[in-house]
């Protein structure tokens, strides 16, 4: 429902870039007094916060009451509009300090989940360099899916992504870091765990059920290639391994995450000489306009942490 009283927003002033953050922080948390520790401000205040962004706008962006936080069709579109104009700002700040040769202001930078306990990469030595290098430089680190790395990097949302290959766009830089295996995997109720170890092949999972990814990846391409009948879906690896757990479901994990499971006797690998594929991770950033000087040296000291040489002095 829109107010009343529409309001024509006219300039955007410095109160609405303000009160825009706090909105973005409040669905960020999904909801106010999840915000209040985020933003260091009573709920009370963020409440009033939203209220003056609303009446600014002329529109309800959330509804708020016993059924919990939620964004209304009008607020779901403004956050969208929210990120790009605050990614923009961001942008326009970070210019404005490589302008006068300054490592400073926010860089966020977004990574595919589960990649911290792959000993193939070098991300925590890479952020050391990048953080000794520039120390005035506020990293924030964000986790999200393929798909949404990759939208924010183009949208201005992320200045640099870390992910798995899968296809390139003409859009993005790409520089490779490492590699992940991933096994196939059954949980301990499933019939095969303790089945057995009879031979496995490519044609024999096309009649198990599978747990794969929902979204264009290298587990879907994967999945459309060997025709597997994927009947459970998960977002994340943690929502696979689930499946995986359940005992229903067979699926694809990162060995390296995988690994903690089968120490305890939880999920086990099936053929894993033959039943694997390998990914590729690469930093991607925007092509134009061209990266900042601090996306540059946050490139630089990825490629190097996963080269191991020095990254080049930019003073």
């Amino acid at each position: 429902m829109q107010v009343k009283n529409r309001a024509v927003l006219g300039q955007i002033s410095d109160m609405d870039i303000r009160l825009l953050r706090v909105f973005r922080a409040v669905v960020e948390c999904g909801g106010m007094a999840a915000a209040e520790l985020e933003l260091n401000i009573a709920t009370s205040t963020i409440s009033r916060h939203i209220k003056d962004l609303e009446t600014r706008l002329g529109l309800i962006l959330c509804r708020r009451g016993r059924g919990g936080f939620a964004l209304t069709p009008e607020g779901e579109r403004i956050h969208a509009e929210t990120l790009r104009l605050l990614a923009a700002t961001d942008g326009f700040r970070a210019s404005v300090d490589d302008i006068h040769r300054r490592m400073g202001g926010e860089l966020h930078v977004a990574v595919f989940d589960k990649t911290a306990s792959n000993p193939s990469a070098r991300i925590a030595q890479a952020v050391a360099r990048f953080h000794d290098a520039a120390p005035e430089v506020q990293l924030n680190l964000h986790v999200a899916t393929l798909n949404a790395i990759e939208r924010g990097v183009m949208d201005g949302q992320f200045q640099l992504g870390i992910i798995p290959e899968h296809r390139r766009s003409d859009s993005l830089v790409y520089d490779e870091l490492f590699d992940e295996t991933m096994l196939l995997y059954c949980g301990a109720a499933h019939p095969l765990f303790s089945a057995e170890r009879r031979s496995l092949g490519w044609a024999d999972l096309q009649d198990l059920a599978f747990a794969g990814l929902g979204y264009h990846s290298p587990n879907m391409e994967l999945t459309h290639r060997q025709r597997l009948r994927r009947a459970a879906t998960g977002f994340d690896q943690e929502s696979v391994a689930t499946l995986i757990l359940s005992g229903r479901f067979v699926g694809f994990l990162p060995d390296h995450y995988a690994d903690a499971f089968v120490r305890t006797g939880q999920i086990r690998p099936l053929q894993p000489d033959l039943l694997r594929y390998h990914c590729g991770f690469s930093a991607i950033t925007r092509r134009a306009p061209a990266p900042s000087r601090v996306t540059q040296l946050l490139r630089e000291c990825l490629t190097a942490a996963h080269s191991d040489e020095p990254p080049r002095d930019r003073a």
